[in-house]
């Protein structure tokens, strides 16, 4: 094989020690490159309108090749310029020609064709595609944290639909309106459950039997009296449950429920500043607004001015009618005005609603006792089937499933005084501080809702961006690599030129892209 046909390898990576090893190149060419930088760009502000100039000219390093490319097309252009000894007489085909006499001086030009090689394969074109993967890692964030967003809209839409249904209210009026009409609903609940108590006389009077059978005949048999009163009278005013005749007028008290006036239609005005009650425990149906009132208990919510819940055993009714403002003629309390909590019915009072629950409560757990002993050992009763002798007929003839009824009845009164809706709008009427803490909680929910679609807006506009960052580089790295490998094809060309057109080779370099 003759040496003609001995292909040459040169490690791209080592291309420059190369050139200068076998003296194609000198170590100082980097002092004389800067005279033709500063040549080439004095030449770029006056070029022809050109197409293959132009693409020339875009997005890479100008170099000798392209350098000799220009002048190719400018003696196209520079033609008519041309004399008879067939030179050009334009100053531009002039500073191009002397930017190639520069350049080929000592092969300043391979040097620098092998230095833009190695700098496009270690620095551009990685570092492209390292702003590529970033830009796209990027639009994978963003586009998880809008799936985040509108996951969060959701539930906040869920809870605050919720909070809307539990309370009765639509939400897309103004929310303290609405609530103030919802008040208007308890006559009507209040009157049903007071029907529903009537259903109660049996319980009560097995209650009241069998406590006068334990205490006996002398005991002043005085339980569950509010029932009785009920079962008796129905739901009156409390003026009439306390003094035992009907007023003959009633002033009902206002609510003490302000109207946000600057709540508009459809959604309330929040504030970015608004306290933050934390997240509603939605689970149970309930709304969490803090510690539970414990209503075996007989005390009472502490609303700040509001008086307490007094347990039932503790109420003294007799109130002074100079302090409590009731008019009253001549023949007892006949005439009187009922104002203020006197106003409220029975079981709209809180502090006769609060007994009067107790004592729900109270014939609950006497009936769940009575069950007890009924599904138990005999020996283990309260009282013995000897005992039952001389016991009305109401304890005798009482059995599992009477008692069952009887229990069953007194739950369903409880279930529904102390339905959620209930309690809500029994809260919203009497203790202002909670339709203040419901209408919060509700513009808190609406607030977050709005975030979440800002949110989601600006991170689709993000995503836009990105986007169009992305689509920009892509174009560019195509092009970079494909400017790169024509100048690796370039240099080995040239390379073989000086080796009487042996076969060059480049290894590495574009290949590792």
């Amino acid at each position: 094989m003759q040496e003609q046909d001995i292909p040459i390898d040169i490690n791209a990576g080592k291309l420059s020690d190369w050139l200068i090893n076998r003296r194609h190149c000198k170590k100082d060419w980097h002092t004389n490159i800067l005279t033709i930088r500063e040549k080439i760009n004095n030449a770029i502000q006056n070029m022809p309108a050109h197409d293959g100039i132009a693409s020339l000219l875009s997005g890479a390093y100008i170099n000798y090749f392209y350098c000799v490319k220009i002048v190719e097309i400018l003696k196209e252009t520079e033609a008519d310029t041309k004399n008879l000894f067939g030179r050009y007489g334009s100053q531009r085909m002039k500073d191009w020609q002397e930017i190639l006499r520069l350049y080929e001086k000592d092969n300043i030009y391979l040097a620098e064709a092998a230095q833009i090689l190695m700098r496009n394969v270690n620095y551009e074109v990685p570092n492209i595609k390292k702003q590529i993967q970033k830009l796209e890692q990027m639009l994978t964030e963003l586009e998880k944290k809008e799936t985040e967003y509108k996951k969060s809209e959701n539930i906040a839409h869920t809870e605050y639909n919720g909070l809307c249904k539990q309370l009765g209210i639509t939400g897309y009026s103004t929310v303290r309106r609405e609530l103030m009409d919802k008040v208007k609903e308890l006559p009507e609940i209040y009157q049903r459950v007071a029907e529903k108590t009537k259903s109660l006389d049996k319980v009560v009077e097995f209650y009241s039997a069998f406590v006068e059978f334990t205490f006996g005949q002398q005991y002043d048999n005085d339980c569950v009296s509010m029932i009785k009163y009920i079962i008796e009278k129905g739901n009156t005013t409390t003026f009439e449950y306390t003094y035992g005749e009907a007023p003959m007028s009633i002033i009902d008290p206002s609510l003490n429920i302000k109207a946000d006036e600057d709540e508009s239609n459809g959604r309330p005005n929040v504030d970015a500043n608004t306290i933050d009650f934390g997240n509603l425990d939605l689970e149970y149906g309930e709304i969490d607004f803090g510690e539970e009132v414990d209503l075996n208990a007989g005390g009472g919510i502490d609303w700040g001015d509001e008086s307490t819940v007094q347990p039932a055993e503790e109420i003294d009714y007799n109130i002074s009618l100079e302090e409590s403002g009731i008019v009253v003629e001549a023949a007892g309390h006949e005439g009187g005005v009922a104002m203020g909590s006197e106003a409220y019915t029975i079981l709209d009072n809180p502090t006769t609603r609060s007994e009067f629950i107790n004592q729900l409560f109270e014939l609950e757990a006497f009936m769940k006792l009575r069950l007890y002993e009924f599904k138990g050992d005999d020996r283990n009763n309260l009282l013995s089937f000897s005992q039952m002798q001389d016991a009305s007929s109401i304890l005798q003839l009482s059995t599992t499933e009477t008692t069952q009824n009887m229990l069953d009845n007194v739950q369903v009164i409880l279930s529904e005084i102390l339905h959620n809706n209930v309690q809500h709008l029994h809260n919203i009427k009497h203790y202002p501080r909670y339709v203040d803490v419901v209408a919060t909680t509700l513009k808190q929910k609406l607030n977050l809702i709005d975030r979440m679609v800002t949110q989601q807006e600006s991170m689709r506009q993000k995503q836009e961006d990105t986007q169009n960052q992305i689509n920009k580089l892509r174009p560019l790295l195509k092009l970079v690599i494909q400017r790169t490998k024509e100048l690796q094809t370039e240099i080995e060309q040239d390379i073989s030129k000086k080796y009487k057109n042996r076969t060059v080779y480049l290894t590495g370099g574009v290949n590792m892209l």
